[in-house]
Order: structure tokens, then C-alpha cells, then sequence
């Protein structure tokens, strides 16, 4: 009898894996709840799978040999919950595409903030140094569907979360970990340390021939690693912009400075195309992927120098009438909203608000209170911002839509001012996604 995989979700990854699954001799049924997009469906009717959309239909679902999982599917979904009642296995994407690599090397980087900006970099140094190699992920492209497509000798992959936790033997060659704050807690029962053990999932099956690249300024990661003993299984890397050491990377003054191997690689922070504190560890990170993966020297510097930011991350829009204006619509938890503004040298009107995520606002208490003249809410429910910064802030306007937030910030700004858009929250009260929302917001920008 054929291998039964029955995907739940219809969207990038559940496709991506539907036709790796079909390509490799699996009995494929696709099943979304929700309404599956026009490109989605013409895929699976080209390549002959069955599928459903707007229900769950029981019986074809829990006669499958294993559920692939989309990864915005929480565990509390009543089907789920059927399929984990049956004992019948879950896998994540990764998890299905992990078999078929062959001989290709994965690199697999996450964290709670700069995932998609340090993956980026790390593939545009290895497109740079002319590897074979594909940007998949959390970032957009499945895995699963370029493996079936157009295999690749390096996957360069942002994975978060939610694409973790049904792993079990994926294991990266080089596994990187940024940072870990407090996100997506209502996905993890609310429970920090559940979400942590989540991110260190990178590492669970590393052996000693793989790379640990990992922010030891990073407390949260500190104190982790000292209660789990399989990243002694791996070759850690550490970088830092506190101490020196042997082997990884840091920086001291305006020098970075890795050391992986034989290989030395130093650099001035002014040739960053990134700016920041939290891209100088972005830098990092992908600096020392690359020099794993014996790229030469001149190659990192070269593409750290001429690498472009990501729309919707710290993207400049234009300036009007002497006031700048930055799309960070990325910028989906509190964390996120702490680096732009410790970003900030200009006085700043600070667009935030969208649906709330168990928000700690404290976080950036500080930095509003030095660099934010004025907040404007874009959000249907604005009240646990404006109860955070009734006292730290003189103004705080509230919106309801792209327009009217950016029309708003320009009548407070005056030349030499920045309007920075970095909504801490998730954008579902008001727009389908956090790029339609730095889209609307660009668009408002140009029509001022």
C-alpha cells in the first residue's frame, strides 16, 4: 500500500510539500480549511492531487500514513487534535524535505528578530562566491517545491518556530540562532520556556561534523545552553560585540574580526550595506556561515558591502519636505520595534499598533521616551499602547488605516524628523499581511 501523506494547509509550504511528496511515489491529499489561492489549486490540478478547501473531511484525513502540518496550523485545531487522538505522525516541512536533500548542505537560521534579513545576506554571499544554492523558507519560497524543482547543493533557509516543532530528524549543517525574545506566546500555551526549547530544536540532531552559530550576548541563549547537553554533539561558533573569541566572530571598535579554521576574516562596520547594532550581529552570523563553507575573504566582503535590504525591513521610502520615511511593517513583536528605534539618531514619529500578541511594552518604554515626539496608533484596539505611553509621550493619535496613520505623522513632523513605521504587533485587524501593510503605508507615503 502507498505511503498516505495528507497535508493540512494549502498554502506555500502545504503545495511545496504536495509535490514533493507526489514527485517521490506518496499518496497525496491536500485538505484547508480556508479558501486555497487561484496559483495554489492550478498547481495541484497540474500534477494530478486531490485536494479540498473550505472543510476537513475526517475520514480521508485520519487514514493517512502521516500529516504534514502547515506551519501557521496551531496545535489546537480541532483536526489536529483527531489526528494527534490517532497516533498518527506529524511532520513539518522540513521534516518531509530533510529526506530527499541527498547530498546538499542546509543552512537553517532562526530567531525571534532579523531571520529574514541575516538569511538573505547569508544567501547573497553565497550567490556572490557562485554556489549553487537556493533562499527558501519561512522567508517565502518552500523548500519542499525547489527540491522538487530545481534541487539545489545549498539550501539557505529561514525557518521560524512553528516550522520547528514538527521536526525529528531534519538536521542542518550549519544551524544559526540570533536572539530569542518573547514571541508567538500564545501559540506556546503562554509558556516561555516552551518556545525556547522550541528555537534550540536547530540543534537536537546535530552530530560533531556540523557548525552551531549562536549570540552569546544573547542571555536567554546563555542560560539554555547550560541546561541541555546535545550542543556539546556540534561545533559551536559563537559572536559577540562584548568579548573576543577564539573561534567565531565579534567585534571590537569598528573592526569585525572571524576566525573560523585557518581562515581570518576582518572588516570596518562603516562598509556594512547594513546598519545598526542588530545587523552588525546579522553580519556576523552570515559572516561566519560563509567562511564554514570555505568561502574566501574577499567574496564576504564584497557582498557585505553591496548587499540590499529587505522591503518592509528598515526600508527607506522617500523623504518629504525634509522628513524621512521608513517602512519596518517586519517589525511583527516588540523586540523588532527596540531595534529600529535604538536605530534612530533623528526625532521620531512612531507609527505601531495592529493585533496584539501578549505585548510587553516595557521593553521599549526607554527608548520611546528619548527618541518618540509623537505615537500614532494604525490599529482597531489601541488601548494597551496608549495606556503604555499615555505618561511618556506629550502626543498619541489614533488611526484606522494606512492613510489616515501616515497623513496623521507627516502633520507632526517637521524637517529633520523621521516617520518610522514599526507596529510591534501583527498586522490581522486591518490588512491580509504585514507586506500589504508596508505596502499601503509606501503607497500613502507617495500620494502626501
Amino acid at each position: 500500500m502507498a505511503h498516505r501523506l495528507v497535508i493540512l494547509g494549502g498554502g506555500e509550504s502545504g503545495v511545496g510539500a504536495a509535490l514533493l511528496g507526489k514527485q517521490k511515489g506518496y499518496d497525496v491529499f491536500v485538505s484547508d480549511g480556508g479558501t486555497i489561492k487561484d496559483k495554489y489549486k492550478q498547481e495541484l490540478f497540474d500534477n494530478g492531487i486531490e485536494f479540498e478547501e473550505g472543510t476537513h473531511t475526517a475520514d480521508k484525513i485520519l487514514d493517512a500514513t502521516e500529516v504534514m502540518k502547515s506551519p501557521g496550523i496551531p496545535e489546537k485545531n480541532e483536526m489536529v487534535k483527531a489526528i494527534r487522538k490517532k497516533g498518527i505522525e506529524i511532520i513539518s516541512e522540513f521534516e518531509l524535505a530533510y529526506r530527499f536533500k541527498g547530498n546538499s548542505k542546509i543552512i537553517g537560521i532562526t530567531g525571534s528578530n532579523g531571520k529574514s534579513t541575516c538569511t538573505s545576506l547569508t544567501y547573497h554571499i553565497c550567490k556572490t562566491a557562485g554556489l549553487d544554492c537556493a533562499l527558501v523558507g519561512n522567508i517565502g519560497y518552500s523548500i519542499a517545491k525547489q527540491m522538487a524543482e530545481a534541487p539545489k547543493d545549498l539550501y539557505v533557509a529561514e525557518i521560524s518556530s512553528f516550522q520547528l516543532d514538527d521536526i525529528k530528524t531534519f538536521r542542518p549543517d550549519i544551524a544559526i540562532l540570533l536572539n530569542i525574545t518573547e514571541d508567538h506566546l500564545d501559540r506556546y500555551e503562554y509558556k516561555f520556556e516552551n518556545y525556547i526549547n522550541s528555537k534550540f530544536k536547530i540543534i537536537e540532531n546535530q552530530t560533531d561534523k556540523d557548525f552551531f552559530i549562536y549570540n552569546m550576548d544573547d542571555e536567554i541563549i546563555n542560560k539554555h545552553l547550560e541546561t541541555i547537553s546535545n550542543h556539546n554533539h556540534t561545533n559551536p561558533l559563537p559572536f559577540s560585540m562584548k568579548h573576543e573569541v577564539k573561534k567565531g566572530g565579534y567585534i571590537k571598535g569598528d573592526q569585525m574580526m572571524l576566525r573560523i579554521q585557518e581562515e581570518r576574516v576582518s572588516m570596518s562596520i562603516y562598509d556594512f550595506a547594513l546598519k545598526g547594532k542588530h545587523n552588525n550581529y546579522n553580519t556576523m552570523a552570515a559572516g561566519i556561515a560563509a567562511a564554514t563553507l570555505g568561502i574566501r575573504k574577499e567574496k564576504i566582503r564584497e557582498a557585505v558591502k553591496d548587499f540590499q535590504s529587505l522591503e518592509h525591513r528598515m526600508e527607506f521610502v522617500t523623504m518629504v519636505r525634509g522628513v524621512e520615511f521608513i517602512n519596518d511593517s517586519k517589525a511583527t513583536n516588540v523586540n523588532s520595534t527596540w531595534y529600529a528605534l535604538e536605530s534612530m539618531n533623528k526625532p521620531t514619529v512612531l507609527i505601531i499598533g495592529g493585533t496584539d500578541k501578549g505585548n510587553d511594552y516595557t521593553l521599549i518604554e526607554e527608548l520611546v521616551q528619548q527618541k518618540v515626539k509623537a505615537i500614532v496608533c494604525m490599529g482597531l484596539d489601541n488601548k494597551k499602547i496608549i495606556e503604555a505611553f499615555k505618561d511618556k509621550v506629550p502626543t498619541i493619535i489614533e488611526t484606522d488605516n494606512a492613510k489616515k496613520a501616515v497623513n496623521a505623522a507627516f502633520k507632526l513632523s517637521t524637517k529633520g524628523d523621521v516617520v518610522l513605521l514599526s507596529p510591534a504587533c501583527a498586522s490581522f485587524d486591518l490588512f491580509k499581511n504585514y507586506e500589504d501593510r508596508g505596502k499601503q503605508f509606501k503607497e500613502a507615503v507617495k500620494e502626501l
